[in-house]
């Protein structure tokens, strides 16, 4: 599953960043995160959680990031990499 969010130059969004990303720094160690990070000009990030929907959903629910001011997401779909390791 990707997460793609959109940022605004609001200050609860960086105040609220190390958190975030230390839950996934834990996500990432148990394997359900395969990467994150923002785009180069922070005009947003890229998730690729390995995870069904349900569980993408209870993630996005439990960390308050995603309801910041300052963070949208703005996308969540289901991919299909053809390279990558395997389920």
């Amino acid at each position: 599953m990707i997460v793609e969010l959109v940022f605004t130059p609001s200050p609860e969004r960086l105040s609220a960043r190390p958190a975030h990303r230390a839950l996934l720094g834990r996500l990432h160690l148990e394997g359900r995160l395969a990467a994150a990070g923002p785009w180069a000009d922070d005009s947003g990030a890229l998730l690729v959680f390995d995870v069904e929907r349900a569980e993408l959903d209870a993630i996005i629910g439990a960390d308050p990031y995603y309801r910041t001011p300052g963070v949208e997401v703005a996308a969540v779909r289901e991919w299909s990499p053809v390279i990558g390791p395997a389920r």
